[in-house]
């Protein structure tokens, strides 16, 4: 269903506080990917320019300059002039009013219109704020559009100031207002009904691909765009790798499975983990296992609050982690003796950071090395993997920090031995 503009209103309001006097701030959609032949990849939008406008549909831009003389043109939505022909191949396209609709913004130009009124815009200002994938997980060495028009921009008009707006969104992306928040927790929803589905179907001899079939069916008959990444569905040994994603083999009767899966919803993410066993009943190693996960996700969740530092914050759940797991026989005191902080014991059996924020992007934007702060929406996942049991387990909720600690917006979805035990039987 359409979200509220307002959300978006007030994202781009907040940005503009940020930027200096006599500046301009443009953003540009991503690319259509292609595939093989004629085919392309299903677009997805750039996030920032969906942050700010949501806007979903490809070859869009935004422009901001809050100071321009004439007060419609400080926000500018450009959309892609609508073509019959090509309506008749690939479907609909915006109308003016239905961006005006979706954004809130009430100027749109058509794309093949923009370039003389951008470069009587750029002469105004002194300053150019332009995006770049900053995000501290990007790996790839493709050159989006957002580069593209860097270099293009900075070519035609070499005497400005530049500036990156990366760092701005950085700050504000990480801190959700209200509004988001309740999307998030529609996406969380979902994702929720999504799980109990799954607990009533899974039984010995299913197929990982067929669990992944009900979530998705799920999803999508909930209006959620569909899954927010690729959902892993990782049985017995599949488990202990942590981005499993063949989802290719049989359940088998004693296993447990680990399922990582999320709605997307009006954009925003849901992250659940939960592992459950595949016949409905956790052996007593299997319980043991699961507790002591649980007990380093309450742990780790009890530390999530404002001024908390993520890097300091993985540290000491990695000390308790080191405690439990002696406890559970899979350390020594020795072990625990010899490690070095390069190398601390409990990496043999987690091997991947607790926590990461949550938004339109499922590893979203945020800060790793400065006080966490409120409205901040982030998960809590420790995991034990242990290879040589065909054994790994995984907890995941997602949480928003609030001024006295953090609300889970998972508390409603079945968590504990008791409580999966109990659904699954259902």
């Amino acid at each position: 269903m359409p979200l509220n503009p307002l959300i978006f209103k007030q994202n781009r309001q907040r940005f503009q506080k940020e930027i200096l006097h006599s500046s301009i701030a443009i953003f540009v959609s991503n690319d259509e990917m292609p595939s093989n032949g004629d085919s392309l990849y299903p677009f997805k939008q750039n996030s920032n320019l969906y942050w700010l406008t949501g806007i979903v549909q490809e070859e869009s831009m935004l422009v901001l300059f809050p100071d321009h003389p004439d007060p419609k043109y400080r926000e500018v939505l450009v959309l892609v002039r609508p073509d019959e022909l090509k309506e008749k191949w690939d479907g609909k396209r915006l109308r003016a009013e239905e961006g005006k609709a979706i954004s809130g913004i009430q100027t749109i130009v058509w794309m093949d219109t923009l370039d003389p009124l951008l470069q009587v815009w750029i002469h105004l200002a002194k300053n150019i704020y332009l995006p770049s994938n900053e995000n501290d997980r990007k790996s790839t060495q493709v050159q989006t559009r957002e580069y593209r028009f860097i270099e293009d921009i900075r070519k035609r008009f070499p005497l400005h100031q530049y500036y990156r707006a990366a760092p701005i969104l950085k700050e504000l992306r990480s801190v959700k207002t209200g509004e988001e928040v309740k999307v998030i927790q529609q996406a969380i929803n979902i994702t929720n009904r999504a799980f109990d589905r799954v607990m009533k179907f899974m039984r010995p001899g299913v197929f990982e691909f067929e669990v992944e079939a009900e979530i998705q069916h799920s999803f999508l008959s909930q209006r959620a765009t569909g899954p927010a990444y690729s959902s892993i569905l990782a049985s017995g040994a599949n488990a202990c790798t942590l981005h499993y994603i063949s989802n290719n083999q049989e359940c088998k009767n004693g296993d447990m499975i680990l399922m990582d899966f999320g709605a997307e919803y009006g954009g925003y993410c849901a992250d659940l983990t939960r592992t459950i066993p595949v016949n409905g009943k956790f052996t007593k190693r299997q319980k043991e296992v699961y507790n002591a996960c649980y007990h380093l996700h309450r742990f780790a969740k009890s530390l999530l609050k404002p001024g908390t530092i993520i890097n300091e914050y993985h540290q000491k759940v990695g000390k308790e982690a080191d405690n439990i797991f002696q406890k559970i026989g899979l350390l020594s005191k020795s072990d625990i003796k010899n490690a070095t902080p390069e190398n601390p014991a409990y990496w043999r059996y987690m091997y991947h950071g607790i926590s990461h924020h949550l938004g339109i992007d499922v590893h979203d934007l945020g800060t790793r090395t400065e006080p966490l702060r409120s409205g901040m929406v982030l998960t809590v996942e420790p995991g034990i993997y242990i290879k040589e049991e065909n054994l790994g387990i995984r907890i995941e909720n997602n949480v928003w920090l609030t001024k006295n600690g953090n609300k889970d917006l998972m508390k409603e979805i079945p968590i504990t031995v008791e409580e999966i035990e109990a659904s699954m039987q259902k």
